[in-house]
């Protein structure tokens, strides 16, 4: 849990021009946490919809639009879909024999997220540019006007890259379900090609999982998480992501802090007149 005194202590309005994507989750769903994320640098709120029922992701939902007044920052609001996720006991894997991304219960969550005013969809286990492409008309039949985020974790997905890019408004480097498709000597690749590709569209992208995954346990990261944030703000990506950091860790408050910290420190690093393409309010 965030406590005041460590809130007082260490929280400092964001300078970072590059995003932080923060994961909601049990331990800081609550008003004053949002509120204590968003002051220390959190600028997207994600949502993950793999967990939690109406109810949480509601009142989450609330707290996140009154954390807005009350630390006078914007903050987006990211719904991230399951899409054909297979949950495992040790972990998770996804039906292979899907022919698309988005499944019934997407569909459902897309209606409630159209309701409840979130800014981004995120579609999980993209494979071809249809998949953002039913999500795009799924939210024009519900009245939406979210906009899409696709998730490259697929190795088909590398295959269709380019059209993927063009279909999609924002793209997700989730190197989590990445690393199951491709070696992971080949990770660090993958992601250049798919951060040069965003680059090039003028998609903002965003670069996902494990990049401070120690702070989970521990009050500080690694040298090497630090420098894989470091790194990926170099490489261009427009956005950094927390997920269990700040859903379920000890130190939710900590890991925002420090990858705003390593976020500035990159940025000193780059071309000022460098261009970041950024998540913005749905219209």
């Amino acid at each position: 849990m965030i406590n005041n005194t460590m809130i007082n202590d260490q929280v400092k309005n964001s300078r970072s021009r590059a995003q932080i994507v923060a994961t909601l989750g049990p331990v800081t769903g609550t008003l004053s946490n949002v509120v204590a994320l968003a002051k220390a640098g959190m600028d997207v709120a994600r949502m993950n919809f793999s967990w939690g029922s109406y109810p949480e992701h509601i009142e989450r939902i609330k707290n996140i639009r009154q954390a807005e007044k009350e630390s006078g920052r914007d903050i987006i609001i990211v719904q991230d879909l399951p899409g054909p996720r297979i949950q495992e006991t040790d972990g998770h894997t996804y039906n292979h024999d899907a022919v698309k991304a988005l499944t019934d219960k997407d569909r459902e969550y897309i209606k409630f997220g159209i309701e409840h005013g979130v800014d981004y969809i995120a579609v999980s286990f993209v494979g071809h540019a249809s998949d953002t492409e039913d999500c795009r008309a799924c939210i024009k039949e519900n009245g939406g006007k979210q906009r899409i985020i696709a998730k490259i974790e697929r190795s088909l997905a590398l295959q269709n890259l380019a059209e993927i890019v063009k279909s999609a408004d924002a793209v997700m480097v989730a190197r989590g379900d990445l690393g199951s498709e491709v070696p992971l000597e080949k990770i660090p690749f993958v992601q250049e090609d798919i951060v040069r590709a965003a680059n090039k569209a003028g998609k903002p992208v965003i670069v996902a999982t494990q990049m401070m995954l120690s702070m989970t346990d521990h009050p500080t990261p690694t040298r090497a998480e630090v420098t894989d944030v470091e790194s990926a703000i170099l490489e261009g990506a427009d956005a950094v992501m927390l997920s269990e950091e700040t859903a379920s860790g000890k130190f939710p408050l900590e890991a925002v802090t420090m990858m705003e910290k390593s976020v500035s420190e990159a940025e000193k690093h780059v071309s000022q007149g460098r261009v970041f393409n950024l998540l913005e309010k749905s219209s």
